[in-house]
């Protein structure tokens, strides 16, 4: 994305999977919104719809993978996997190979790969962390006469250019920033060590598809606080134009930072990303705490997933056995754990009436989390979730509500079902009503 942005290229940035990370990265580095494409979470017509809205007026559309390119929800199928979502959108695949300590072997998988599925399209193989130009020679050599697709070139291994890591994964873009100077430092490996001009020479042009505009809400629009910070950070951008489109009005506040909530609220969305790395500066923001725990007694709905729903818990409990007072919105205590205690696809069936929708509503999303709610604090209040990670598999506990407070630990993607974004809306249409009403009751009188 460096190197294409560089050649003066409007790069139109995607993620394949669930992740919110790396589509952070993306938008800090293009200056456009990377979008999430997924062949579990979305139906097929929405990922080709949201694929077209967003490479309006871009030169290029880059996609990033998840994990192997044939991987995905489950061994049997390619639900869910890169593959799938390449041949979805019609779009070539450069493969990208670890080639650290891999001799003539790499043909061999560089075959399986392109073998394995004879719909995809290939433009060519990367190899990765290699350990020098003659070891790129010995892996090009291996590739002649046994592949069909060429080599692009071949990265050194250069420890300069990784991003840290830490339990949920990469750090955020809010804290490695993509400096200037960063980005022309990778644009440079990649002019470097890839055949940028071959690759480009081997895409198909295609034309700009002609897509309606869905921006605009209704007339009757909402005012929807969003918890946007480093602790909180992690939203799909479809949720939030879903949001827009269902007739909200998005405004931005820190819990880290503010004292305050934006005036004249009429509903709440919180969303996940790292509370316990700034849980002391959370629960010193008392007034803040306050704020959010009144108006949840008062019935504002609040939407909140994953370290959302942990700031809305009473107290969150660090590695070091430190608890920490939060909103308290939820009677719940969250424990920070070494290991994990979730991961992957989660489909989500409200068993109540919640500010989401109506019992029955089926919605899908994921899971990846480090912390859990005490089960000695929960017994109080029913579940408001049926959740099955696999088709047929036995069902988990999850989702809570409390007045009009529901948490999860699950990221739901409103792009499986836009009714729950509507829903919620609705409900935040009522709130606002009542408390005009409150406000001015001679109105409410004939």
């Amino acid at each position: 994305m460096a190197a294409l942005k560089r050649r003066g290229l409007i790069v139109a940035p995607f993620k394949v999977g669930p992740d919110f990370i790396d589509p952070g990265h993306h938008t800090k580095l293009t200056g456009r919104t990377s979008r999430n494409l997924d062949g579990w979470m979305l139906p097929e017509d929405y990922n080709r719809k949201s694929f077209q809205r967003a490479v309006a007026g871009a030169d290029m559309a880059v996609v990033e993978g998840v994990m192997g390119l044939y991987d995905g929800y489950d061994g049997k199928s390619e639900a869910g996997s890169t593959g799938q979502m390449a041949k979805l959108i019609g779009l070539p695949v450069v493969l990208v190979v670890d080639a650290a300590s891999m001799a003539r072997s790499a043909a061999a998988l560089v075959q399986g790969f392109e073998n394995f599925d004879s719909d995809l399209q290939f433009a060519g193989v990367i190899f990765n962390n290699l350990g020098s130009v003659g070891h790129l020679k010995y892996l090009t050599d291996a590739l002649l006469d046994n592949v069909r697709m060429p080599c692009l070139g071949g990265i050194l291994r250069n420890h300069q250019v990784s991003i840290p890591e830490r339990h949920l994964g990469l750090v955020t873009e809010d804290e490695h920033i993509l400096t200037n100077e960063r980005a022309a430092q990778l644009a440079d490996l990649i002019e470097t060590h890839v055949d940028v001009n071959r690759l480009l020479d081997r895409l198909e042009e295609r034309p700009l598809p002609n897509v309606g505009e869905t921006a605009g809400g209704r007339d009757a629009r909402v005012r929807i606080g969003v918890a946007r910070d480093k602790a909180f950070c992690f939203y799909y951008q479809d949720n939030l134009e879903l949001l827009a489109k269902a007739g909200a009005e998005i405004v931005q506040f820190s819990p880290l930072d503010d004292q305050r909530l934006p005036a004249d609220l009429d509903g709440l969305y919180l969303g996940g990303g790292y509370p316990e790395l700034s849980a002391r500066t959370l629960s010193e923001n008392a007034p803040m705490r306050s704020a959010i725990q009144t108006l949840s007694r008062q019935g504002l709905p609040v939407y909140a997933e994953c370290g959302g729903f942990m700031y809305l818990c009473r107290e969150l409990t660090d590695l070091k056995g430190r608890s920490y007072p939060m909103t308290g919105c939820f009677p719940f205590r969250a424990r920070m754990s070494k290991r994990l205690r979730a991961l992957g696809y989660r489909e989500v069936t409200l068993a109540y009436d919640t500010i989401l929708g109506n019992a029955g509503l089926v919605i899908r999303g994921h899971e990846f989390h480090y912390s859990a709610i005490d089960e000695n604090t929960t017994s109080d209040i029913d579940t408001v979730y049926s959740v099955t990670k696999r088709a047929n598999s036995q069902k988990l506990a999850g989702g809570f509500q409390v007045n009009r407070t529901l948490g999860s630990y699950t990221h739901l993607h409103f792009g499986s079902c836009p009714a729950a974004a509507e829903a919620f809306i609705n409900t935040c249409r009522r709130y606002r009503q009542e408390r005009n009403q409150a406000c001015n009751p001679m109105k409410s009188k004939p």
